[in-house]
Protein backbone atom coordinates (compact mmCIF):
# COMPACT_ATOMS: atom_id res chain seq x y z
CA UNK A 1 0.00 0.00 0.00
CA UNK A 2 2.84 2.33 1.20
CA UNK A 3 4.41 1.60 -2.34
CA UNK A 4 1.55 2.51 -4.57
CA UNK A 5 0.85 5.57 -2.43
CA UNK A 6 4.42 6.27 -3.84
CA UNK A 7 4.07 5.76 -7.23
CA UNK A 8 1.00 7.75 -7.02
CA UNK A 9 2.63 10.53 -5.27
CA UNK A 10 5.95 10.57 -7.85
CA UNK A 11 3.52 10.59 -11.24
CA UNK A 12 1.68 13.58 -9.21
CA UNK A 13 4.93 15.32 -8.81
CA UNK A 14 6.59 13.99 -12.43
CA UNK A 15 3.08 16.06 -13.91
CA UNK A 16 3.26 18.89 -12.02
CA UNK A 17 7.06 19.45 -13.13
CA UNK A 18 6.07 18.92 -16.90
CA UNK A 19 3.65 20.75 -16.37
CA UNK A 20 5.51 23.52 -15.02
CA UNK A 21 8.62 23.19 -17.71
CA UNK A 22 6.51 23.57 -20.27
CA UNK A 23 4.82 26.76 -19.32
CA UNK A 24 8.44 28.32 -18.72
CA UNK A 25 8.71 27.23 -22.33
CA UNK A 26 5.31 28.93 -23.70
CA UNK A 27 5.95 32.47 -21.42
CA UNK A 28 9.55 32.47 -22.99
CA UNK A 29 8.10 32.16 -26.48
CA UNK A 30 5.28 34.19 -26.14
CA UNK A 31 6.53 36.68 -23.98
CA UNK A 32 7.83 40.12 -25.17
CA UNK A 33 11.66 39.72 -24.70
CA UNK A 34 13.35 41.99 -22.15
CA UNK A 35 15.86 44.59 -23.13
CA UNK A 36 18.61 42.69 -21.89
CA UNK A 37 17.96 40.24 -24.51
CA UNK A 38 17.12 42.89 -27.40
CA UNK A 39 20.27 43.96 -26.28
CA UNK A 40 22.24 40.85 -26.82
CA UNK A 41 20.95 39.24 -29.65
CA UNK A 42 22.72 39.96 -32.55
CA UNK A 43 25.05 42.39 -30.44
CA UNK A 44 27.96 41.54 -33.06
CA UNK A 45 25.92 43.20 -36.44
CA UNK A 46 24.33 46.05 -34.13
CA UNK A 47 21.22 44.88 -35.14
CA UNK A 48 17.96 43.57 -32.69
CA UNK A 49 14.91 42.68 -34.28
CA UNK A 50 11.27 42.16 -32.83
CA UNK A 51 8.44 42.13 -34.91
CA UNK A 52 7.79 45.11 -37.36
CA UNK A 53 10.52 46.85 -35.57
CA UNK A 54 14.62 46.41 -35.87
CA UNK A 55 17.29 47.86 -33.96
CA UNK A 56 20.21 49.46 -35.79
CA UNK A 57 23.04 51.28 -34.79
CA UNK A 58 24.06 54.07 -36.98
CA UNK A 59 27.87 51.96 -37.75
CA UNK A 60 25.81 48.66 -38.60
CA UNK A 61 24.26 50.37 -41.47
CA UNK A 62 27.21 52.48 -42.81
CA UNK A 63 28.62 48.58 -42.90
CA UNK A 64 25.79 46.76 -44.75
CA UNK A 65 25.25 49.90 -47.38
CA UNK A 66 22.22 50.89 -46.79
CA UNK A 67 21.16 53.78 -48.61
CA UNK A 68 18.27 56.44 -46.76
CA UNK A 69 15.87 58.69 -48.83
CA UNK A 70 13.07 61.30 -47.98
CA UNK A 71 10.33 60.63 -50.15
CA UNK A 72 8.34 63.26 -51.67
CA UNK A 73 4.23 63.60 -52.91
CA UNK A 74 4.15 62.96 -57.25
CA UNK A 75 3.31 60.09 -58.74
CA UNK A 76 4.71 58.85 -62.11
CA UNK A 77 3.59 61.17 -64.16
CA UNK A 78 5.33 63.98 -62.68
CA UNK A 79 8.44 62.22 -62.66
CA UNK A 80 10.71 62.91 -65.93
CA UNK A 81 13.25 59.95 -66.09
CA UNK A 82 16.26 60.57 -68.10
CA UNK A 83 20.17 59.70 -69.00
CA UNK A 84 22.79 61.89 -68.36
CA UNK A 85 26.51 62.43 -68.01
CA UNK A 86 28.57 64.69 -65.54
CA UNK A 87 30.71 67.04 -67.50
CA UNK A 88 32.50 69.85 -66.07
CA UNK A 89 31.53 73.24 -65.79
CA UNK A 90 32.80 76.19 -67.70
CA UNK A 91 34.83 77.37 -64.52
CA UNK A 92 35.32 74.01 -63.82
CA UNK A 93 37.88 72.93 -66.96
CA UNK A 94 41.19 74.12 -68.20
CA UNK A 95 42.97 73.84 -71.72
CA UNK A 96 46.85 74.89 -70.72
CA UNK A 97 48.67 75.59 -73.80
CA UNK A 98 52.25 76.82 -74.84
CA UNK A 99 52.26 80.43 -74.70
CA UNK A 100 55.49 80.32 -76.77
CA UNK A 101 57.27 77.89 -79.29
CA UNK A 102 60.03 75.80 -78.50
CA UNK A 103 61.81 72.63 -76.67
CA UNK A 104 60.39 71.01 -73.40
CA UNK A 105 62.95 71.20 -71.17
CA UNK A 106 61.27 70.22 -67.83
CA UNK A 107 57.74 67.98 -67.02
CA UNK A 108 56.67 68.54 -63.29
CA UNK A 109 52.98 66.50 -63.70
CA UNK A 110 51.47 63.59 -64.81
CA UNK A 111 48.16 62.33 -65.73
CA UNK A 112 45.73 62.09 -62.56
CA UNK A 113 48.34 64.87 -60.56
CA UNK A 114 46.66 67.29 -58.33
CA UNK A 115 47.62 70.98 -59.27
CA UNK A 116 46.93 74.18 -57.89
CA UNK A 117 46.24 77.75 -59.43
CA UNK A 118 49.38 78.59 -60.93
CA UNK A 119 51.05 75.74 -60.32
CA UNK A 120 53.69 74.93 -62.89
CA UNK A 121 53.34 72.15 -64.97
CA UNK A 122 55.84 72.16 -67.44
CA UNK A 123 58.88 74.43 -69.07
CA UNK A 124 59.27 75.49 -72.62
CA UNK A 125 62.98 76.46 -73.55
CA UNK A 126 62.21 79.05 -76.40
CA UNK A 127 63.87 81.65 -78.51
CA UNK A 128 60.65 83.24 -78.64
CA UNK A 129 60.54 83.81 -75.19
CA UNK A 130 63.94 85.31 -74.90
CA UNK A 131 63.28 87.85 -77.61
CA UNK A 132 59.89 89.03 -75.33
CA UNK A 133 62.14 88.75 -71.86
CA UNK A 134 65.10 91.04 -74.13
CA UNK A 135 61.99 93.44 -75.72
CA UNK A 136 60.79 93.87 -72.02
CA UNK A 137 64.26 94.84 -70.37
CA UNK A 138 64.81 97.33 -73.20
CA UNK A 139 61.44 98.67 -73.12
CA UNK A 140 62.03 99.07 -69.42
CA UNK A 141 65.19 100.96 -69.96
CA UNK A 142 63.63 103.17 -72.35
CA UNK A 143 60.93 104.12 -69.72
CA UNK A 144 63.45 104.73 -67.21
CA UNK A 145 65.95 106.97 -69.64
CA UNK A 146 62.79 108.63 -70.67
CA UNK A 147 61.65 109.38 -67.25
CA UNK A 148 65.31 111.03 -66.52
CA UNK A 149 65.01 113.14 -69.27
CA UNK A 150 61.96 114.49 -68.51
CA UNK A 151 62.91 115.12 -65.12
CA UNK A 152 65.84 117.08 -66.65
CA UNK A 153 63.63 119.04 -69.33
CA UNK A 154 60.92 120.04 -66.11
CA UNK A 155 64.33 121.42 -64.05
CA UNK A 156 65.59 123.76 -66.92
CA UNK A 157 62.39 125.25 -68.18
CA UNK A 158 61.65 126.18 -64.73
CA UNK A 159 64.70 128.16 -64.68
CA UNK A 160 63.84 129.60 -67.94
CA UNK A 161 67.20 127.80 -69.66
CA UNK A 162 65.20 125.76 -71.99
CA UNK A 163 62.08 126.28 -74.25
CA UNK A 164 59.01 124.89 -73.21
CA UNK A 165 58.40 123.31 -76.64
CA UNK A 166 61.34 120.86 -75.31
CA UNK A 167 60.01 119.76 -72.16
CA UNK A 168 56.63 118.88 -73.96
CA UNK A 169 58.61 116.84 -76.05
CA UNK A 170 60.30 115.42 -73.54
CA UNK A 171 56.86 114.68 -71.82
CA UNK A 172 55.70 112.92 -75.28
CA UNK A 173 58.51 110.56 -75.32
CA UNK A 174 58.59 110.04 -71.72
CA UNK A 175 54.47 108.70 -71.92
CA UNK A 176 55.28 106.69 -75.40
CA UNK A 177 57.99 105.07 -73.57
CA UNK A 178 55.82 103.86 -70.58
CA UNK A 179 53.64 102.42 -72.40
CA UNK A 180 55.71 100.07 -74.00
CA UNK A 181 57.31 99.22 -71.26
CA UNK A 182 53.96 98.39 -70.13
CA UNK A 183 53.22 96.50 -73.61
CA UNK A 184 56.25 94.27 -73.26
CA UNK A 185 55.48 94.05 -69.58
CA UNK A 186 51.86 92.09 -70.51
CA UNK A 187 53.49 90.27 -73.98
CA UNK A 188 56.00 88.91 -71.22
CA UNK A 189 53.09 87.78 -68.54
CA UNK A 190 50.81 86.27 -71.24
CA UNK A 191 53.96 84.11 -71.74
CA UNK A 192 54.96 83.14 -68.34
CA UNK A 193 58.32 83.91 -69.24
CA UNK A 194 60.87 82.68 -66.65
CA UNK A 195 62.83 84.52 -64.56
CA UNK A 196 66.08 84.24 -66.63
CA UNK A 197 63.73 85.33 -69.49
CA UNK A 198 65.13 81.95 -71.38
CA UNK A 199 61.83 79.79 -71.10
CA UNK A 200 58.12 79.73 -70.86
CA UNK A 201 56.25 78.36 -67.75
CA UNK A 202 53.07 76.01 -68.56
CA UNK A 203 51.10 77.08 -65.55
CA UNK A 204 47.45 75.49 -64.58
CA UNK A 205 45.09 78.76 -64.31
CA UNK A 206 42.85 76.52 -61.45
CA UNK A 207 42.81 74.28 -59.07
CA UNK A 208 42.50 70.51 -59.78
CA UNK A 209 43.79 67.20 -61.61
CA UNK A 210 44.97 66.62 -64.23
CA UNK A 211 42.58 64.80 -66.72
CA UNK A 212 44.94 64.49 -70.24
CA UNK A 213 48.78 65.49 -70.86
CA UNK A 214 50.07 64.93 -74.31
CA UNK A 215 53.50 66.40 -73.42
CA UNK A 216 56.90 64.88 -74.00
CA UNK A 217 60.34 65.81 -72.65
CA UNK A 218 62.59 66.89 -75.15
CA UNK A 219 59.75 67.63 -78.15
CA UNK A 220 59.19 70.63 -79.79
CA UNK A 221 55.80 72.22 -79.39
CA UNK A 222 54.24 75.30 -81.14
CA UNK A 223 52.80 78.14 -79.96
CA UNK A 224 48.70 77.73 -78.84
CA UNK A 225 49.46 73.58 -78.41
CA UNK A 226 47.56 71.74 -76.20
CA UNK A 227 49.64 69.82 -73.10
CA UNK A 228 47.21 69.48 -70.63
CA UNK A 229 43.49 69.61 -69.58
CA UNK A 230 42.92 70.19 -65.60
CA UNK A 231 39.41 69.86 -64.19
CA UNK A 232 38.33 70.77 -60.79
CA UNK A 233 35.62 67.84 -59.99
CA UNK A 234 33.79 70.06 -57.41
CA UNK A 235 32.60 72.21 -60.75
CA UNK A 236 30.81 69.85 -62.30
CA UNK A 237 27.17 70.08 -63.87
CA UNK A 238 24.90 67.55 -65.34
CA UNK A 239 23.60 67.72 -68.90
CA UNK A 240 20.64 65.46 -69.40
CA UNK A 241 18.85 64.32 -72.45
CA UNK A 242 15.15 64.80 -72.57
CA UNK A 243 12.31 64.75 -75.34
CA UNK A 244 10.76 67.86 -76.83
CA UNK A 245 7.23 67.08 -75.26
CA UNK A 246 8.95 66.96 -71.54
CA UNK A 247 11.21 70.19 -72.45
CA UNK A 248 8.39 72.10 -72.29
CA UNK A 249 7.45 71.09 -68.80
CA UNK A 250 11.02 72.37 -67.47
CA UNK A 251 11.71 75.64 -66.12
CA UNK A 252 15.03 76.93 -64.61
CA UNK A 253 14.57 75.94 -60.41
CA UNK A 254 13.43 72.46 -60.87
CA UNK A 255 13.98 70.01 -58.43
CA UNK A 256 15.50 66.83 -60.13
CA UNK A 257 17.42 63.56 -58.43
CA UNK A 258 20.63 62.28 -59.28
CA UNK A 259 20.99 58.48 -58.97
CA UNK A 260 24.37 57.56 -58.84
CA UNK A 261 25.95 53.98 -59.96
CA UNK A 262 26.71 53.16 -56.29
CA UNK A 263 23.33 53.58 -55.53
CA UNK A 264 23.50 56.92 -53.58
CA UNK A 265 21.38 59.80 -54.71
CA UNK A 266 22.02 63.69 -54.37
CA UNK A 267 19.93 66.97 -55.28
CA UNK A 268 20.15 68.58 -57.91
CA UNK A 269 18.71 72.05 -59.58
CA UNK A 270 17.84 72.66 -63.11
CA UNK A 271 19.58 76.01 -64.39
CA UNK A 272 18.69 76.13 -67.85
CA UNK A 273 16.88 74.15 -70.94
CA UNK A 274 18.69 74.79 -74.61
CA UNK A 275 16.04 76.30 -77.15
CA UNK A 276 17.02 73.98 -79.73
CA UNK A 277 16.62 69.88 -80.27
CA UNK A 278 20.10 68.17 -81.41
CA UNK A 279 20.22 67.12 -84.73
CA UNK A 280 20.78 63.54 -84.38
CA UNK A 281 18.93 62.37 -81.19
CA UNK A 282 16.00 65.12 -81.71
CA UNK A 283 16.44 65.87 -77.93
CA UNK A 284 16.68 69.10 -75.58
CA UNK A 285 19.63 69.17 -73.21
CA UNK A 286 18.85 70.17 -69.54
CA UNK A 287 21.51 71.58 -67.29
CA UNK A 288 21.71 70.80 -64.12
CA UNK A 289 23.42 72.48 -61.04
CA UNK A 290 25.13 69.70 -59.09
CA UNK A 291 26.98 69.83 -55.52
CA UNK A 292 30.01 68.03 -54.36
CA UNK A 293 32.42 66.09 -55.98
CA UNK A 294 31.98 64.03 -59.25
CA UNK A 295 33.61 62.56 -61.94
CA UNK A 296 33.45 64.45 -65.62
CA UNK A 297 32.19 61.64 -68.00
CA UNK A 298 30.30 59.71 -65.52
CA UNK A 299 26.63 58.16 -66.45
CA UNK A 300 24.08 58.85 -64.28
CA UNK A 301 20.30 58.59 -64.59
CA UNK A 302 18.57 61.67 -62.94
CA UNK A 303 14.36 62.48 -61.77
CA UNK A 304 13.67 65.62 -63.05
CA UNK A 305 10.32 67.05 -61.11
CA UNK A 306 9.31 69.51 -63.53
CA UNK A 307 6.82 72.40 -62.00
CA UNK A 308 4.49 72.11 -64.66
CA UNK A 309 4.10 68.68 -64.01
CA UNK A 310 0.57 66.50 -63.04
CA UNK A 311 -0.37 67.20 -60.05
CA UNK A 312 -0.48 64.03 -57.74
CA UNK A 313 -0.40 63.08 -53.76
CA UNK A 314 1.12 59.87 -54.71
CA UNK A 315 4.85 58.99 -53.85
CA UNK A 316 7.25 57.36 -55.82
CA UNK A 317 9.82 55.12 -54.30
CA UNK A 318 12.01 53.02 -56.19
CA UNK A 319 11.23 49.52 -56.79
CA UNK A 320 14.40 48.31 -54.50
CA UNK A 321 12.76 49.81 -51.70
CA UNK A 322 9.85 48.05 -52.07
CA UNK A 323 9.68 44.60 -49.77
CA UNK A 324 7.35 41.51 -49.02
CA UNK A 325 7.53 40.58 -45.75
CA UNK A 326 4.80 37.04 -44.70
CA UNK A 327 2.50 38.42 -47.94
CA UNK A 328 2.54 42.18 -46.86
CA UNK A 329 4.19 44.64 -49.22
CA UNK A 330 6.14 47.02 -46.90
CA UNK A 331 8.61 49.81 -47.33
CA UNK A 332 10.96 50.22 -44.45
CA UNK A 333 10.81 53.37 -42.82
CA UNK A 334 14.06 55.05 -40.51
CA UNK A 335 13.05 55.36 -36.75
CA UNK A 336 15.34 56.73 -33.90
CA UNK A 337 16.48 53.57 -32.96
CA UNK A 338 16.68 52.11 -36.52
CA UNK A 339 13.67 51.10 -38.82
CA UNK A 340 10.04 49.93 -39.01
CA UNK A 341 8.25 47.92 -41.25
CA UNK A 342 5.09 49.74 -43.05
CA UNK A 343 2.61 48.51 -44.72
CA UNK A 344 1.66 49.84 -47.70
CA UNK A 345 -0.95 49.76 -50.77
CA UNK A 346 1.15 50.18 -54.17
CA UNK A 347 -0.01 51.55 -57.55
CA UNK A 348 1.43 51.55 -60.91
CA UNK A 349 5.15 50.34 -61.98
CA UNK A 350 7.74 52.20 -64.58
CA UNK A 351 11.09 52.22 -65.25
CA UNK A 352 12.32 50.61 -62.03
CA UNK A 353 9.78 53.10 -59.62
CA UNK A 354 6.79 52.23 -57.97
CA UNK A 355 4.06 54.40 -57.07
CA UNK A 356 2.67 54.32 -53.45
CA UNK A 357 -1.18 54.61 -52.69
CA UNK A 358 -1.03 54.28 -49.43
CA UNK A 359 1.17 53.98 -46.25
CA UNK A 360 4.07 56.89 -46.57
CA UNK A 361 4.04 60.47 -46.88
CA UNK A 362 6.54 63.45 -47.58
CA UNK A 363 9.33 63.47 -45.75
CA UNK A 364 9.13 59.99 -44.47
CA UNK A 365 13.43 58.61 -44.73
CA UNK A 366 12.93 55.30 -46.05
CA UNK A 367 15.63 52.40 -46.66
CA UNK A 368 16.57 52.50 -50.60
CA UNK A 369 19.43 50.54 -51.50
CA UNK A 370 19.94 47.32 -50.15
CA UNK A 371 16.63 47.27 -48.11
CA UNK A 372 16.60 43.24 -48.70
CA UNK A 373 19.02 42.89 -45.75
CA UNK A 374 16.39 44.63 -43.55
CA UNK A 375 13.88 42.54 -44.48
CA UNK A 376 15.91 39.34 -44.22
CA UNK A 377 16.76 40.63 -40.53
CA UNK A 378 13.10 40.91 -39.89
CA UNK A 379 12.63 38.00 -41.28
CA UNK A 380 14.42 36.19 -39.03
CA UNK A 381 12.73 37.74 -35.64
CA UNK A 382 9.73 36.75 -36.85
CA UNK A 383 10.91 32.98 -37.48
CA UNK A 384 12.33 33.06 -33.80
CA UNK A 385 8.95 34.72 -32.41
CA UNK A 386 6.88 31.73 -34.25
Amino acid sequence: MITQDKRLLGGVAGAVLLAAIGGFSVARYTAEPSPEAQKTENAEEGTVAHADNLAMTEEAIGKAGIAVEAVRAGGLGSEILAQATVTAAPAGEAIVTARAGGAVTQVFKRLGDPVKAGETLAVVQSRDAAQIAAERTAANAKAALAQKNLARERQLYEQKVSARVDYEQAQAEAVAATAEARRAQVAASAANITRDGGGAIVASPISGRVTAESVTLGAFVQPETELFRVADPSKVQIEAAVGPTDAQRLAPGDRAVVELPDGRTIEARVRAITPGLAGDTRSATAVLDVRGSLQPGLAVRVRLLPSRGEASNAIVIPDEALQTLEGRDIVLVRTKQGFRARNVTIGQRSAGRVEISSGLKPGDMIATKNAFLLKAELGKGAGEEE
